[in-house]
């Protein structure tokens, strides 16, 4: 094989190794949660700085809506204190005016108020339901990836068991077993030819010794019967 192709071939398992890789069903499943949480605190974030503005729009809105309301309370009250004599008529009527122009100015305000809440509550209403689409979608995810895991350690479990099952070899195993048999019935032959040697080893003497404890052992048998014979002739 050339360099060239040699080359090409380590560069395809590279390839197909980092494509396995890529491709690992548990690892990008682990980066889709990691990316939705990302995408989840950036929607809590969002979420809090909209409801932070719908409250202060809130708070605006009411507070223009008291300032028009205390403007009107006071053009009125400077015209009684007109009619009743208590201040001029025509400086009565000027700042009841100014009361008036601050009092629709408050009204205009409390209404750009409210459509900026009305606003804020309709982001907040769909950032909200943003929201809870991602809670539900990482759940999803965090229960799939849990069957994921455990599917990968029943089937590493499996391989790992299948490899030491294909590299078995039944025919060696037979073949050490009946060399196991050959040996050990090679041991017994062995050791009953080594009692047999150690029965051919006895001198005469041991021979003659025997024999004589087993005439002697006769003869006392014998002597015991006739005692017992005469004992009982006696009688």
């Amino acid at each position: 094989m050339g360099l060239f192709a040699r080359l090409f071939k380590i560069g395809q398992s590279e390839a197909h190794a980092a494509i396995d890789k890529l491709e690992d069903p548990i690892k990008l499943t682990e980066q889709g949660i990691k990316d939705l949480k990302a995408d989840l605190s950036r929607s809590l974030e969002a979420l809090a700085e909209v409801k932070a503005m719908a409250i202060r729009a809130n708070n605006d809105m009411n507070r223009y809506k008291d300032q028009a309301a205390d403007y009107e309370q006071k053009a009125i009250l400077l015209i009684r204190k007109a009619e009743k004599g208590e201040i001029d008529p025509a400086e009565a009527d000027r700042l009841a005016g100014e009361a008036l122009v601050k009092k629709s100015e408050s009204e205009g305000q409390y209404i750009s108020s409210k459509k900026d809440k009305e606003q804020f509550d309709k982001s907040v209403s769909q950032i909200e339901a943003k929201t809870k689409e991602l809670r539900r979608t990482i759940s999803n995810y965090e229960n799939e990836l849990k069957t994921l895991k455990a599917r990968d350690k029943v089937n590493k479990a499996t391989i790992n068991l299948n490899k030491q099952l294909a590299q078995v070899d039944s025919s060696s195993t037979v073949g050490m077993l009946e060399r196991m048999k050959e040996k050990v019935a090679q041991e017994e032959a062995l050791a009953e030819s080594y009692g047999s040697i150690a029965n051919e080893s006895k001198s005469v003497d041991d021979e003659i010794e025997a024999a004589l404890r087993k005439g002697s052992s006769s003869q006392s048998d014998a002597l015991a019967a006739l005692k017992a014979k005469l004992s009982q002739d006696n009688k």
